[in-house]
């Protein structure tokens, strides 16, 4: 079955910087279409943050434009989120998810994993 594990949480002060990495794994993936990063605070519901396909178009929330930047290294299966003057109000656990073509079972799946905790706090 398909792995996918987050990374690169952690606890900063507002300006500062994370890097997020994500990575999916398993011997039944074909290939990787959309990877995704999502996120959630307490008492708010799950929101994406930003998204990129397997040709490396991407899109971004409002609120994250200009200050992050999504990547993805194909040949490894990891994605990566650069976060840059973070604000207390990024402050949430970081999800990824994944676009999945496996050969076991046959198909598209979505995987999501468990999350890395983001806290910007002054």
């Amino acid at each position: 079955q398909v792995r996918v594990v987050e990374s690169g949480g952690g606890v900063v002060q507002p300006g500062n910087s994370l890097r997020l990495s994500c990575a999916a794994s398993g011997n039944t993936i074909i290939s990787i279409y959309n990877m995704g990063w999502y996120r959630q605070a307490p008492g708010k519901q799950r929101e994406l943050v930003a998204n990129i396909n397997s040709g490396g178009n991407t899109n971004f929330a409002d609120s994250v434009k200009g200050r992050f930047t999504i990547s993805r290294e194909n040949a490894k299966n990891t994605m990566y989120l650069q976060m840059n003057s973070l604000k207390p109000e990024d402050t949430a656990v970081y999800f990824c998810h994944v676009d999945v073509n496996t050969i076991i079972p046959p198909g598209r799946h979505d995987i999501w994993g468990q999350g890395t905790r983001v806290t910007v706090s002054s």
